[in-house]
C-alpha cells in the first residue's frame, strides 16, 4: 500500500510565516500595519491562548486587509507571492525529506492553516498531489469578504480535512506520516503512524514528544 506523507507549511516546508507577507503584497505596510495595531491586543492574546481565540483573531485581521477586494486581483498577487516566498523561504533539510517521499512512490499533501490561495501555488510548484489550506469566502459578485470559508485549517480541522481527502481519494495509506513544527499540528502528528517534529526548538518545543528529522527511518521507526 502506498504510504501518504502530509506537511505543514508554514515553519515546516518553509522558514517562518507567510500571512503578513501575503497580506502586505496584497495591499501594503501602511495598511497591514494600521491593521495589526488596531488588534495589537488581541494578536497578542490570540498567540497565548491558541484554539479558537486565534482562529477568530486572524479572521478579524483579514476582514480589516481584505474585505472588499475582487478575488482576481488577490488571486494575482497570490500566484506572484507564492512562488516567490517558496524559493526564498523553502528549508532545505524539509525539501529533501519531502522529495525522499516522492522517490519513495507516497502521495505527498500539504495542509496548512495559511490561505490556500497562494498555499496551492506553492504546492504546485512542489509537485504536491493536494493542497488543503484555508479558504477564504467570495461574495456573489467576486468579492472577499474577508471571512473564512469553512474553518481556519488548523489543529481539529486540519486532521479532519486530511482525514477527509484520504477517505475521497479511496485508497487508504499504508501508512501516515505527518510533518509539523507548532501546536497547530498536534493532532495531526498524533494521529499519524509516523509523526515528525521539524520545529526550530526542539526539545523545548510544543512537539518535543515526537522523533526528529533525523531519528526516523525508511521504515517509520525511531533510530
Amino acid at each position: 500500500m502506498t504510504d501518504v506523507a502530509a506537511f505543514d507549511f508554514d515553519g515546516t516546508l518553509t522558514a517562518g510565516g507567510s500571512v503578513f507577507g501575503f497580506l502586505t503584497a496584497v495591499t501594503d505596510r501602511r495598511t497591514v500595519l494600521a491593521a495589526s495595531l488596531a488588534l495589537a491586543p488581541r494578536l497578542v492574546h490570540a498567540a497565548i491562548a491558541g484554539g479558537h481565540t486565534a482562529d477568530r483573531t486572524k479572521e478579524l485581521l483579514f476582514e480589516r486587509v481584505l474585505a472588499g477586494m475582487p478575488v482576481h486581483h488577490i488571486e494575482d498577487v497570490a500566484g506572484r507571492y507564492g512562488a516567490e516566498h517558496l524559493a526564498a523561504n523553502l528549508r532545505a533539510d524539509v525539501r529533501d525529506r519531502f522529495e525522499w517521499h516522492r522517490a519513495r512512490g507516497d502521495r505527498l499533501v500539504i495542509v496548512s492553516a495559511s490561505p490556500e490561495l497562494y498555499v496551492r501555488v506553492a504546492g504546485d510548484r512542489l509537485g504536491a498531489d493536494e493542497v488543503i489550506a484555508t479558504r477564504l469566502a467570495v461574495d456573489e459578485q467576486g468579492i472577499l469578504t474577508g471571512r473564512y470559508q469553512g474553518s481556519n485549517c488548523r489543529g481539529e480541522e486540519k486532521l479532519r480535512r486530511l482525514q477527509q481527502w484520504i477517505e475521497v481519494s479511496g485508497t487508504p495509506p499504508g501508512r501516515l506520516w505527518a510533518y509539523g513544527n507548532s501546536r497547530g499540528d498536534l493532532r495531526m502528528l498524533r494521529f499519524a503512524d509516523v509523526g515528525v517534529d521539524v520545529g526550530r526548538l526542539g526539545p523545548v518545543g510544543r512537539l518535543r514528544s515526537f522523533p526528529r528529522l533525523d531519528q526516523t527511518g525508511p521504515d517509520g521507526t525511531c533510530r
